[in-house]
């Protein structure tokens, strides 16, 4: 019950925000004599009629494609997370080149990734799992350096297998920041999505915004920004919603004051 109010707090903020947004929209557009900005109420007139034409798709293909980047940085930063954590030489051998690989700017690398693995999917799906995966590698092994040690030595004392403790103690102690880790990550995995879907592809909703951009339809520009930023928080609650049916101990009277 208290979660679901805290997902009605959210949704109430959300809304907030949107008026406010569309407000500050509202008034720079009467200020204001040029097509870059248009009428608010036009732009939203005009989505029965935009959401005909292929919208579905657009929508699909992007979440496709986040849902691919989303699980294949997870499959792989997740064992790397725990591995640096656990094993002092890996950390000492691989902790260098994350540290460094971390802060370069990975849209840098697209016509790599293109030249090497074709301008579909492959390649966007790859450049999403780079700017992703580092964060999700750098939270697992600070998450289980700051587990008590105790509740190691407990585990250890029954006989506890190596694979049984990180099962046991190491995943659900690290789960809650895993999942905060993974509603930036959904930030980050849609602002690279306006980039790489602008390179061969004619599906999803960064390039149903660069091309409303191309043609100067400024209308249906606005209707993919908004119909992204709509995904994002959606995507951002689901996340919410996951840590809570599965971190219930985390949202514990006691963990909410």
């Amino acid at each position: 019950m208290e979660h679901l109010k805290k997902l009605l707090k959210q949704f109430l903020i959300f809304i907030q925000g949107f008026m406010s947004v569309n407000l500050i929209w509202l008034i720079a557009y009467l200020l204001t004599d040029t097509s870059v900005i248009p009428n608010p109420l036009r732009v939203y007139q005009s989505f029965p009629i935009i959401l005909k034409d292929h919208m579905l798709i657009h929508i699909l293909v992007s979440l496709r494609r986040i849902g691919a980047g989303l699980t294949l940085s997870l499959f792989i930063g997740i064992p790397l997370g725990i591995l640096l954590a656990y094993s002092k030489k890996a950390n000492r051998l691989l902790y260098p080149l994350i540290y460094f690989s971390y802060p370069i700017p990975k849209t840098a690398l697209l016509p790599v990734a293109m030249l090497l693995l074709g301008m579909r999917d492959g390649s966007k799906v790859v450049i999403m799992v780079l700017v992703i995966v580092f964060q999700v590698i750098i939270s697992v092994r600070d998450s289980i350096q700051t587990i008590d040690q105790s509740m190691y030595r407990v585990i250890r004392s029954i006989g506890a297998s190596k694979l049984t403790i990180i099962r046991h103690v190491t995943l659900p102690a690290i789960l809650p920041n895993l999942l905060t880790s993974l509603r930036v990550s959904l930030g980050a995995a849609l602002s690279i999505l306006f980039f790489v879907e602008g390179y061969g592809t004619t599906y999803g909703m960064g390039y149903y915004i660069q091309d409303a951009w191309s043609r100067i339809n400024y209308v249906e520009m606005y209707i993919g920004i908004i119909t992204i930023a709509v995904i994002g928080f959606l995507l951002f609650v689901s996340v919410d919603y996951l840590a809570y049916r599965i971190c219930r101990w985390n949202y514990a009277p006691d963990n909410n004051g």
